[in-house]
Parts: structure tokens; C-alpha cells; sequence
């Protein structure tokens, strides 16, 4: 698949995601499909990735979290997104970016790897 397209599929990707669509998320995976939350924690499955990303949407509210910016090179695509809402059990404000390296196979998303300050993430939440 050429940049593009990639792009394209990643770009698809987080906007059903930014929707709450969550349901659609699956069709953009591939069935061999993996989440790294952190450097060395791979949580395989489509469905483990949908069930920790809505445990955590599920409590926030008017969250948005647009692409800024994106970077495709052969089947790799970098994006990286701010997200800002309101943590519901503290009513916190939240904004912290992440940094997504996405690698596609055959028109799907077959690993997703992420970077984040969970700490920051957790001390603007109120829980930390």
C-alpha cells in the first residue's frame, strides 16, 4: 500500500475513534493485530485494545482528539494527537499529546504503539 493510503486507513482510524465509534475501530485492525500501551506491555487482540481505550473514553466527557500532525513512511505512519476533555469521576480537565507509531500490512493496522506520560496523565486526572 503506498503512504497515502496509509495515512489514509490511520486517519479513518482515529476519527471513528474521536466519534466514539468504537464498534468500527475493528474493521481498520488486522486479525493479527497488536497494542503496546507502554514499550513492553503488547496487549494482542482488537478487542483488548477497544475494551481499555472505551474503559477510559466511558469516563471522559466532551473529549476531543485531533490528529495534528502525520508522518508516513513505507508501512509506517506517526501520529501525533492532543487530547483534551473532562475526567468525570474528579471533573479534571485533561489535555496531554500522544505519540502514535502505527504499522499497516495489507491495508490494516496490524501494531499500534504508543507514548505517553501516564504519570501526567494520572496527576491531571486528580488520582495520583
Amino acid at each position: 500500500m503506498s503512504t497515502e493510503t496509509n495515512k489514509a486507513v490511520v486517519s479513518a482510524f482515529y476519527a471513528a475513534l474521536e466519534r466514539g465509534d468504537f464498534e468500527a475501530l475493528g474493521q481498520y485492525c488486522s486479525e493479527d493485530f497488536v497494542f503496546y500501551s507502554q514499550v513492553d506491555t503488547p496487549k494482542p487482540g482488537v478487542d483488548g485494545f477497544i475494551a481499555s481505550e472505551k474503559a477510559f473514553f466511558d469516563e471522559c466527557v466532551d473529549w476531543k482528539m485531533p490528529i495534528h500532525q502525520m508522518v508516513a513512511e513505507d508501512d509506517k505512519v506517526a501520529a501525533y494527537l492532543v487530547f483534551e476533555g473532562t475526567y468525570a469521576p474528579t471533573q479534571k480537565r485533561l489535555r496531554f499529546s500522544l505519540l502514535m507509531l502505527l504499522t499497516l500490512k495489507d491495508g490494516k493496522i496490524i501494531e499500534k504503539r504508543a507514548h505517553f506520560d501516564p504519570l501526567e496523565i494520572g496527576q491531571q486526572m486528580g488520582v495520583q
